[in-house]
């Protein structure tokens, strides 16, 4: 199976306050640290980092891959469309993901590609919970999520429903990521300090008052 990822940043991170592919993570920068851990399961110039057009990104490597949103606010699926059609001439699936998971553990990602299967999607589930940013789409998916677009069902559970989806318990990824990190996405500032905190950073407090001191400016 040729891999390749996805990850999306182009979302307006309200909740954050500032753009949450710029957020400091020890010497790197959010994004940075995603698509390093990504890379480790995945070939640099198989990943394709998705943005709004304009958006301010970070230094990222030669190799990777850049896409921008062709329409404003069309969520997930517009995003996954792009990085998709970036991919399709050399993939066979990819993983999608957000920028907003500093905690991702390479060897989830492995583990949802070795789940794929047969099937077109494979996607972690958690009650009635899915985690779209956090599966694995067979790039021949591409033209399904078009669709779904153009008739304006945007929400990935469409997807799930006219794919061939392989729909894992939460529970059962435990092998790979003990304590589902890989799921556990900043949304907000409280979240991004925990994040921080799980990791050790003894700087919290001097991040902390720098991404406050960045909502006065």
């Amino acid at each position: 199976m040729k891999r390749g990822a996805i990850i999306l940043c182009g979302g307006k991170s309200s909740r954050m306050g500032q753009p949450k592919a710029m957020l400091p993570f020890g010497e790197e920068l959010m994004l940075q640290r995603v698509v390093r851990l990504v890379g480790e399961v995945v070939a640099l110039d198989r990943i394709v980092v998705v943005a709004a057009e304009g958006q301010e990104l970070p230094p990222l490597p030669d190799k990777v891959l850049l896409a921008y949103d062709t329409r404003e606010n069309q969520g997930p699926l517009e995003g996954l469309a792009c990085g998709l059609a970036a991919l399709a001439n050399t993939c066979d699936a990819v993983y999608a993901t957000g920028c907003d998971v500093p905690l991702l553990v390479p060897a989830f990602v492995e583990r949802m590609f070795e789940l794929l299967g047969d099937h077109e999607i494979v996607v972690p589930k958690d009650g009635k919970f899915y985690h779209p940013l956090a599966a694995v789409y067979r790039t021949s998916v591409l033209a399904e999520v078009r669709q779904l677009l153009n008739a304006d069902q945007r929400r990935p559970f469409f997807l799930f429903e006219r794919c061939r989806t392989h729909k894992v318990l939460v529970d059962k990824l435990r092998i790979a990521d003990a304590d589902l990190l890989s799921l556990a996405n900043c949304n907000t500032l409280d979240d991004y300090q925990q994040a921080l905190k799980l990791v050790g950073f003894a700087d919290l407090d001097r991040k902390s008052t720098l991404l406050n001191s960045s909502h006065t400016d």
